[in-house]
């Protein structure tokens, strides 16, 4: 058993803290509202009043938050009660630039860090079935390999240098938010010709095209259920991140600038703290 503080419990914090619970670890849970961590005290997890409170005695600190600032701003809380030999398993997508930060904090506080962000949305989380891209120092590893396997389904170990996951994160989300785009793209000419979509989906089932997350995202721009695993503004920022790490590595933002520009219009249009999925109200029909 291990001692876990999760410090950010949004959708994929409560879905990561209950999986730790159900392995018989022990965790402590904060969250800057605390309506949104105070359910969990009901699955076992112990509500902390401070983030500071939360990692006192931990063995592993999990951070899941929005973005880099919350990121640093309730590390810095955190840095003067920071326990002896505790690691830091740094969860949120903060892009390349922000992981240069976290690694620049850990290392003048002398905290041992991983970047480890998890490819996974709301069921993934809840059931123990994430991937961890994770790069860091492989001394760290056994210090983390309970906890991550309770609430993931692999582990995959990128490299030495801290960074590296959170540049193969964005890359994977690259790929998802062209997924995703493309499935719209194709459900609204669909419709705007005349066709029942769900024609669309009947067409490329099973086929080399096709994929779980096709027919998921697919179902809900039909459906029109929105209930969110992955917010379309978490999009919206993980592709800006996307992009900047674009212009660093010289590659052509063509194509995830046409994804931004779809995502902005339907939050703009009031799907912004909807599931992903919502972005086909972009696309006209």
């Amino acid at each position: 058993m291990t001692s876990v503080a999760v410090l950010g419990t949004g959708i994929m914090g409560a879905g990561m803290t209950r999986s730790l619970l159900r392995e018989g670890h022990d965790v402590t849970v904060w969250n800057r509202s605390p309506e949104k961590a105070k359910p969990l005290a009901e699955d076992g997890a112990t509500v902390a009043d401070s983030a500071a409170d939360a990692v006192a005695g931990a063995e592993v600190v999990v951070t899941m938050l929005f973005d880099i600032e919350p990121v640093l701003s309730v590390m810095a809380d955190v840095a003067e009660a920071w326990p002896t030999g505790a690691v830091w398993a740094q969860c949120s997508t903060v892009g390349v630039e922000g992981t240069r930060r976290v690694e620049s904090f850990a290392a003048e506080r002398g905290i041992d860090v991983l970047d480890a962000p998890v490819l996974g949305t709301k069921a993934p989380a809840e059931n123990g079935k994430l991937v961890f891209l994770v790069s860091g120092p492989s001394a760290l590893r056994d210090r983390v390999a309970a906890p991550f396997e309770a609430m993931g389904a692999r582990t995959q170990w990128v490299s030495e240098t801290l960074g590296d996951a959170s540049k193969l994160k964005l890359a994977v989300n690259a790929w998802i938010g062209a997924m995703v785009n493309g499935v719209a793209q194709s459900i609204a000419l669909a419709r705007g010709l005349g066709l029942d979509a769900q024609q669309f989906l009947d067409a490329v089932d099973g086929q080399a095209v096709d994929s779980p997350y096709v027919q998921l995202k697919g179902k809900a721009m039909l459906t029109g259920d929105y209930t969110p695993s992955f917010e379309l503004d978490g999009v919206i920022k993980d592709t800006s991140l996307i992009r900047d790490a674009m212009t660093e590595a010289g590659t052509a933002t063509t194509l995830a600038d046409a994804i931004a520009d779809r995502l902005r219009a339907a939050s703009e249009a009031g799907h912004g703290e909807e599931d992903m999925a919502a972005v086909v109200h972009a696309y006209g029909t």
